[in-house]
This record gives structure tokens, sequence and C-alpha cells, in this order.
């Protein structure tokens, strides 16, 4: 309700005493009353629409509309309130429909600090526990559907099923051609579970809900993680193929340890460097009162609580994981006689190793 109409119904039988038809009697009111384009000007670049009815003063009052003539086969002319019957109604404002069919919109307010999906599911329960009751009875043809901010979310939901193994599979693929490597690929690729714990912690502080921009904060850690994993990872190969290359082949325990030290420990700084970069920049973003500074907030939030985890695992386990790896490596390239140099035991005796 709230919009008010002037209804011109037509009285078929007095039309018909005239030999008029309805469609005559229509195309009256739509070009006096309503107006009708019958061409266009044009003006340089510009093009206006010319329309044609009658002046404001014989149709701004329903007694005046009735006096309007229509011109009747036999050449008579009739008043249209001889044929048709004019009054002013109540009905919608707007008249809505989508996919052809008619459609009646309901805004809701969910309560405050619940998210818009925990409410949807609460109260689509409800509704079908109502339906299943009777209380509610939806006629033949008639049906419920949830719009709105919640029909773009499952929008986005579905796209982000698709796009976030496509962004872990790009992440892999790159670091592939850089370690030309696959176990030293997941030995970097570990850092993006680590880097998630930090990042879900920090969203869990704050109180945000899962949204677009929390789901868009992951994405980007998730570059993010990788780049730290990678720059550990060079340090760690470079320290590792330059003992290997004064030695002149495979390393011992002890020797192996230190060089995954001198790839570390040593290199502390520029990996800090590295992480504290990404850490800084983002901090003033929870602090950002300007609009939109509410999905930045949650943008920024798990890349920040994911960087601080994921150089923890970083600097801590990543070299545990390459020394097991080459360690094992090495065992295998001797079992196998690849490398029939001398090795150093931890013991400090030299044997040789003997290819088959």
């Amino acid at each position: 309700m709230g919009g008010h109409y002037l209804d011109i119904k037509v009285d078929r039988k007095e039309a018909a005493r005239y030999g008029l038809e309805v469609g005559d009697i229509q195309r009256m009111i739509e070009t006096a009353i309503g107006g009708m384009n019958i061409a266009t000007t044009v003006e340089g670049r510009y093009r206006f629409p010319i329309n044609v009815r009658y002046p404001r003063e014989l149709r701004d009052d329903p007694e005046k509309l009735t006096r309007t003539l229509i011109a009747a086969p036999n050449g008579l002319q009739i008043p249209l309130g001889q044929v048709a019957d004019i009054e002013f109604v109540d009905g919608p404002p707007v008249i809505k429909s989508e996919s052809g069919m008619l459609l009646v919109n309901i805004p809701m307010d969910i309560e405050a600090g619940l998210d818009i999906g925990t409410y949807v599911k609460r109260s689509q329960a409800a509704l079908d526990k109502a339906i299943a009751e009777g209380a509610i009875r939806l006629p033949a043809g008639y049906y419920m559907q949830w719009s709105g901010q919640y029909e773009f979310m499952e929008q986005v939901r579905e796209r982000l099923k698709i796009i976030i193994p496509i962004t872990l599979a790009i992440i892999f693929v790159l670091i592939y051609f850089n370690m030309k490597n696959i176990t030293e690929t997941l030995i970097t690729m570990l850092t993006l579970p680590f880097a998630l714990i930090g990042g879900v912690w920090g969203v869990y502080w704050l109180g945000y809900n899962w949204s677009v921009a929390v789901a868009i904060g992951f994405i980007a850690l998730a570059g993010l993680a990788a780049e730290t994993g990678i720059i550990m990872h060079v340090y760690l190969d470079l320290a590792y193929k330059k003992a290997r290359r004064e030695k002149g082949g495979p390393l011992s325990d002890k020797e192996l340890y230190d060089a995954v030290i001198e790839g570390s420990v040593q290199r502390v700084r520029p990996k800090l460097m590295t992480v504290l970069t990404d850490f800084i920049a983002l901090m003033p973003i929870l602090w950002a009162t300007t609009p939109g500074a509410g999905p930045m907030k949650r943008i920024a939030i798990p890349v920040i609580g994911g960087v601080i985890t994921s150089a923890i695992h970083t600097l801590v386990l990543i070299p545990v994981y390459y020394m097991l790896y080459k360690r094992w490596e090495q065992w295998r390239e001797t079992w196998r006689g690849d490398n029939p140099e001398q090795i150093r035991e931890p013991g400090g005796e030299t044997e040789a190793v003997e290819a088959e």
C-alpha cells in the first residue's frame, strides 16, 4: 500500500453502443492523458523525444477527464465519462517482478552481534517448522527465498571454493619452479597451515565473523607466508651448497648442522626485516576510523596474526625439516653409491664409501 492511482475502467457495453473498441479508448487515454512519443528532435549531439498530450489544465482533475472526447466511427464525439468509470484507488507504490513473477521483498534486521549466516539458518529452521505444523501456508506457485547480503555471501562463497584452491596451486607451482624439488616445495608449503593458526586467532580475538574481507585476508596471507618460507629456504640452500662445494662431497652430521645454523641463525636479520615490514605496514589499519576501515581491518588482521605464527615456524621449524631432509638425501645418495667421496663421520673417523 501507499500508492494512489487513477483507474479508468472501460464499460464494454456502453462502448459497443457507439461502435467503439476497447483499444480505441485506451489509445486515446494513452495519447491525450498519459502522453505518447510521436517523434524525436535532433539538436546537435542531443536527442529529445516529442511528446503530445492535453495541457495540464485539461487533465488535472477526474471531472475534467470525464469530458475528454473520443471520436466514434460514425463521427460523433463521445465523452470519456459515458464509456468508462474514473476513480482514485490505493495500491502498491511499486509493482516488482523477477524472472517473470511478482515479487514481494520483506526487509529484516538481524540481532546485534549475530552474523547473517547464523541468522538465516535459525530463521529458515523456524519457517520450516511453521510450514510443517501448518502455521504458514504457501499457495501454489509461491515460494520464499533469502536474498540481499546473504545471497551475495553465498555467491562469493561458491567463487571462493574455486579461487582458494587455484591460489594454493599457483603458490605451489611458483615455489616448485624456484626449488626444482617436490620435497623442498612441500617443506616451504608447511608454512601455510602455521600461518593459518595466527590468522584464525587474530580474527577470533577481535570478534570478527567470517566474511569476504576475511577470506581475502587469508588469501593474501598465503602469499606472504610462502614468501617468508622461501626466504629461509633460499638461505639454507645457499649455506648447504657452499659447504658441499668447499668440502667437495657429502657433509657429516656435524657439518650439516653447522651449515644449517649458518643459513638460519646468522641470516635472522633479513628474514625478520621481511616479516616486520609486512607487520608494521599493516598495524596502523587496526586503528583506522575512516570510511572503508571496517573491511580493511578484516583483511589486515588475518595477515598480521598469520605473519607472526609463520615467522615463528619459519625461524624455528623449517631449519629442522631442512636438516632432516638433507640428512636423509645424503644417506640415500651414499647408499646408492652416487657419490663415492669420503664422508667424515661424527666420531671424527674417515672411511671410503665405494660405489657398487
